[in-house]
């Protein structure tokens, strides 16, 4: 009895005291925490963020300025530039040119072109005209020869074979007939032979 009764109280105690200490440590925790990390916190962050704001915006600020006045100026200036570079250059290159390229080509033209047509145009003729005909030549002769050839053994092989199977078919027939009525005879005399014994 003594030693279920010191079970019975070692398990009611546990029971109890973990209930106890699981409600009170919960409550306890949650007041202290709740009143230390307010406490750091605010202390803690008002610290940190000054110094991190005085840091972060003294460089953010140094080096953004510094890349977007880089940027700025060079897009801008690169804009500003292009621009008058194109319309200085533009302006400048058409009167230019407009004035030497109308005199240089009027003088280079007139002698190269007559020089180079001249040139080029009996080149190009000569071997043109050799290539077209024979081109030409090639694929006339090969239609018209094959367009002839086809009517022509059309032709002569219809005649010929005509001719042929008229000739063949009328000494085939001849021989066969020939051959057939000289059975046919041959074996009336040779029935007429044997009835003529058989009386006999």
């Amino acid at each position: 009895m003594y030693a279920i009764s010191e079970i019975y109280l070692s398990i009611y105690l546990s029971i109890y005291l973990s209930i106890y200490l699981s409600i009170y440590l919960s409550i306890y925790l949650s007041i202290y925490l709740s009143i230390y990390l307010s406490i750091y916190l605010s202390i803690y962050l008002s610290i940190y963020l000054s110094i991190y704001l005085s840091i972060y915006l003294s460089i953010y600020l140094s080096i953004y300025l510094s890349i977007y006045l880089s940027i700025y100026l060079s897009i801008y200036l690169s804009i500003y530039l292009s621009i008058y570079l194109s319309i200085y250059l533009s302006i400048y290159l058409s009167i230019y040119l407009s004035i030497y390229l109308s005199i240089y080509l009027s003088i280079y033209l007139s002698i190269y072109l007559s020089i180079y047509l001249s040139i080029y145009l009996s080149i190009y003729l000569s071997i043109y005209l050799y290539l077209y005909l024979s081109i030409y030549l090639s694929i006339y002769l090969s239609i018209y020869l094959s367009i002839y050839l086809s009517i022509y053994l059309s032709i002569y092989l219809s005649i010929y074979l005509s001719i042929y199977l008229s000739i063949y078919l009328f000494i085939y027939l001849s021989i066969y007939l020939y051959i057939y009525i000289c059975l046919s005879i041959y074996l009336y005399f040779f029935s007429q032979s044997q009835s003529v014994m058989c009386l006999n």
